[in-house]
């Protein structure tokens, strides 16, 4: 094989891993995008870029859509085991990914249960 022609292909493979790692950078539910690169939380319509906390609690509910996430669980993987952190503080945060997904028309929720959790649900 040719110089020129194991240089071509070592490009065609590198495009395509970038390529396919991108694909796998985003998560969609519904009509809502979240891009890991970008920490963007995006519609048709618009798009946020989030907080690291926000980050990860949408993150935890995109990649987890129709299952009830216990409270506790987001206090767990966001904040830490040893954190001292108040369960009110999740509260806040869920009302803050609210509004974002209310503003960017999104077709799916987060609704909770009370005392046990959330879960990513399509709008009715």
């Amino acid at each position: 094989m040719r110089m020129e022609s194991k240089v071509l292909l070592a490009r065609i493979r590198a495009m395509t891993r970038s390529q396919s790692a991108h694909a796998d950078a985003q998560l969609h539910v519904g009509n809502i995008t979240l891009d890991s690169v970008s920490f963007a939380l995006s519609s048709p319509s618009g798009s946020f870029r989030l907080a690291n906390k926000e980050y990860q609690m949408m993150e935890l509910l995109m990649r987890n859509p129709k299952n009830l996430i216990p409270t506790e669980r987001f206090l767990e993987r966001i904040w830490g085991y040893d954190s001292n952190t108040e369960i009110n503080v999740v509260w806040v945060y869920i009302s803050y990914l609210r509004k974002k997904l209310e503003a960017l028309g999104a077709n799916i929720q987060i609704k909770a249960t009370r005392n046990v959790g959330y879960s990513l649900e399509e709008r009715v």
